[in-house]
């Protein structure tokens, strides 16, 4: 019987209106640098991306392109896989909620288990609406009277829909939370939502008339219903893995998720929706909420509804996936809003890895290769404690800063003991050896080029052309 652990990591599953902008790169990154960490140790991972595909913007932007909505959504999600692909996204499934095999039949089990737990009614809504993030408003949660998020006056709304009883698991949600069953983070987070479930859970709407939404998944015995978004989206974590499918091995193995990985926008569906869901169907609560900060432009969210958006396309078409996934781990902050910019960008790029990383490993494995008649032998384990303990914490800057004040530390040492001119091999074979362990340390990071050092160093070869080209 293997002794490996399981390790379930997700993010959240886009809405294919648009290509993806940097802040869907960038919880890619910092989630597949997690997910490459934890298969590095050995343990059992799975890494789930999708898109969410069943909603009323969907269509909407199908008509705008004169597509039908499937061949919109097919042409947006093989940009999405496109793109993870280029950014070395690692990921184990793209889950679509269109997907009638995969996901349906999750989506549809967990509404049957919703109603026989007499968690859902039926009743009338008003009240606000907003298209683009496809969410219902109180008028005490707007922002002048606009979406908090996308700065839009929202709709006004009156539906018949099935509701969920939320304010009945509102205690037990409490719980979870303060208990650390469910673990929120940062702490900031954590009690930003135990604020909100203190002021007090209502019953949300978790059905739309098939007359405003007709492309998603019928509501049960009512077939002018259909099962709203987010009580369809969040399933995609578990029927990604089997859940209300006879092939569950996965659901068994690797539920509950050990995190979900979400934007701040999405916190109250992740702590507050989801968790009452799974209570009312009776399964186990994720593990951990992981709430990272947005970056920002100008000061304000990038978002493709807005516009204000950086092309990552762009910036791994000039620089390489690498340099942007070096950029993200260590540029932005992991819980804060960070500001970013293609001159930002540029500057980190000359600076920390043309003139740094780039530049040190030439110097010293040209050193090796010109007074080493043999690679160095290297130790079987040598990362740095420090550096398993922030990455294990998700502290993704922490564990970037570590990395590159390693680096700092051999370009100190290059300065101060002169190697060239003292040629001594067992210097040589030293530094050598410390470029090694830096290499291990860039794996889950910049993957590629972790290849490449422990490859130069295991070959005592010079690179033939320099890992980064400096830009002017």
């Amino acid at each position: 019987m293997s002794d490996k652990k399981s390790f379930y990591l997700t993010t959240p599953i886009f809405y294919p209106n648009a290509s993806l902008h940097m802040g869907h790169a960038y919880v890619m990154t910092i989630a597949d640098i997690m997910a490459r960490w934890h298969r590095l140790k050995g343990d059992d991972t799975y890494f789930l991306a999708g898109s969410d595909e069943n909603t009323a913007k969907v269509l909407k932007v199908a008509e705008e392109n004169g597509q039908s909505v499937e061949e919109f959504l097919d042409k947006v999600s093989a940009g999405f896989e496109s793109l993870y692909k280029e950014l070395e996204i690692s990921h184990d499934q793209f889950i679509r909620t269109s997907d009638k095999t995969v996901h349906w039949p999750g989506a549809l089990k967990m509404w049957e288990s919703l109603v026989k737990a007499d968690a859902i009614y039926k009743g009338t809504y008003e009240g606000l609406y907003c298209v683009s993030c496809e969410t219902f408003y109180t008028e005490k949660e707007l922002v002048d009277g606009k979406c908090p998020v996308h700065g839009t006056v929202p709709e006004r709304i009156k539906e018949n829909n099935y509701f969920f009883r939320l304010s009945k698991y509102a205690p037990e949600i409490k719980r979870a939370i303060e208990s650390g069953e469910m673990e929120v983070l940062p702490e900031s987070r954590k009690n930003e939502i135990l604020a909100f479930i203190g002021r007090g859970l209502e019953d949300v709407s978790f059905s739309r008339p098939k007359s405003a939404v007709p492309h998603g998944i019928p509501v049960p015995g009512d077939e002018e219903q259909v099962i709203y978004v987010w009580c369809d989206a969040l399933v995609s974590y578990i029927s990604a893995l089997g859940y209300g499918r006879e092939d569950d091995a996965n659901f068994n193995k690797f539920w509950p998720a050990d995190y979900h990985v979400v934007g701040k926008d999405i916190l109250r569906f992740h702590t507050a929706i989801w968790p009452g869901m799974l209570l009312a169907a009776g399964l186990p609560l994720p593990k951990k909420v992981l709430v990272h900060g947005l970056i920002i432009l100008g000061g304000q969210k990038m978002s493709k509804t807005i516009g204000n958006v950086i092309n990552p396309k762009e910036l791994i078409d000039e620089y390489g996936a690498e340099a942007l996934r070096y950029f993200l781990a260590r540029k932005v902050s992991i819980f804060e809003d960070s500001d970013m910019t293609k001159e930002s960008f540029k500057d980190a790029y000359n600076g920390d890895l043309a003139n740094g990383l780039g530049n040190l490993t030439s110097r010293i494995m040209t050193l090796a290769e010109t007074n080493l008649s043999a690679p160095v032998e290297l130790p079987e384990k040598s990362i740095p404690q420090d550096y398993i303990d922030a990455i294990e914490k998700f502290e993704i800057n922490r564990v970037a800063n570590i990395v590159w004040g390693k680096i700092a530390e051999l370009d100190k040492e290059i300065q101060e003991k002169k190697p060239w001119e003292s040629k001594d091999k067992d210097l040589i074979a030293s530094l050598a050896v410390k470029l090694y362990t830096i290499g291990r340390m860039l794996n889950p990071i910049m993957p590629e080029t972790s290849a490449k050092i422990k490859a130069l160093v295991k070959e005592n070869k010079k690179p033939g052309t320099p890992l980064f080209l400096r830009k002017d």
